[in-house]
């Protein structure tokens, strides 16, 4: 039994070495650079926008694997973010406040249960060794009725990706996020999205769904 499914009875349900990469080492060593660039075209981070606004994302919201930038066409109320590089993080002119962490070595997430209204993952879930542990994390700092919404296009940093992503094509990607999504106790059903279809851009796929709603 691997390490994943040690942790996850979930996880016997990937073949062995689905969350492995091809590199190993320590994501700190390879987050410490500093890349002040965006991972998918104008295009697509328009999509993302369009996206986030469609889902109302208006309130107090967590943005997990972030950057230097979040690509909100609306600022939320509040924005949290976490990702990797402490530079990038404290240059996001959207975010309130920021922290550093690594879900892969942690994924607990440093904030109070029901604290937000929404959360997003936007071009980095193929990079998250443990996902099902940290979907668990997302599901129990939402709200009743909050939304988690990961986008993700067909551009990686491959050797950081899990070999499960690298093998599966982009509507066997979608599937895969949209399991995590099944395999999380909390979550309802997925919506799974190409939204830029026919674009002359990046493609823009999503995957979203809400916690339970009081009474529901």
């Amino acid at each position: 039994m691997n390490d994943t499914a040690a942790r996850d009875p979930h996880a016997t349900e990937f073949p062995p070495g689905f969350f492995s990469r091809q590199d190993e080492s320590d994501d700190s060593a390879f987050y410490s650079f500093d890349r002040f660039v965006t991972h998918i075209d104008d295009g697509a981070i328009e999509a993302v926008g369009e996206l986030y606004d469609e889902l109302g994302l208006t309130g107090d919201v967590l943005d997990i694997c972030s950057s230097w930038i979040s690509h909100f066409s609306t600022r939320p109320a509040r924005l949290t973010i976490t990702g990797m590089n402490a530079a990038e993080l404290a240059a996001n002119e959207m975010a309130d406040d920021w922290t550093v962490g690594d879900l892969n070595v942690d994924p607990a997430l440093p904030y109070p249960s029901g604290k937000f209204d929404a959360v997003t993952c936007c071009v980095s879930v193929d990079y998250l060794t443990r996902p099902l542990d940290v979907f668990t994390e997302v599901a129990r700092v939402l709200r009743p009725g909050g939304v988690f919404a990961c986008t993700f296009s067909n551009r990686c940093f491959p050797t950081k990706a899990i070999r499960g992503w690298l093998a599966n094509d982009e509507r066997g990607r979608c599937a895969i996020v949209a399991r995590y999504f099944e395999l999380t106790a909390g979550f309802g059903d997925p919506t799974i999205a190409h939204r830029n279809p026919g674009a002359p851009t990046d493609p823009l796929y999503a995957v979203w769904a809400r916690t339970a709603s009081v009474g529901a």
